[in-house]
């Protein structure tokens, strides 16, 4: 799944899209220093999805705003909830 992150926001909050294609937007409140946003966007992702933050990893982008995370679990159902997320259904 390919995000946008957001450090420094007022709260931490999972939903909509940025960007084209749409990434689904992750606000942090955590800083983008020493891996702090990256391990408080995980969190997030997990929370979001139903899942152990340990299930969610990021694969591509770990220095940069857009990030490429990979969530195990049921496909069918981590689609469906991206789709609410988007904003899509």
């Amino acid at each position: 799944m390919e995000i946008r992150v957001r450090p420094g926001a007022a709260k931490n909050r999972v939903g909509g899209a940025a960007g084209e294609p749409p990434r689904l937007v992750v606000t942090v409140q955590a800083p983008a220093v020493n891996g702090k946003a990256n391990l408080a966007v995980l969190k997030e992702i997990a929370k979001a999805f139903d899942v152990r933050s340990r299930e969610c990893v990021i694969v591509f982008g770990e220095l940069h705003r857009d990030k490429r995370i990979l969530i195990q679990g049921d496909q069918a159902l981590l689609a469906i909830r991206l789709s609410e997320l988007l904003g899509i259904l």
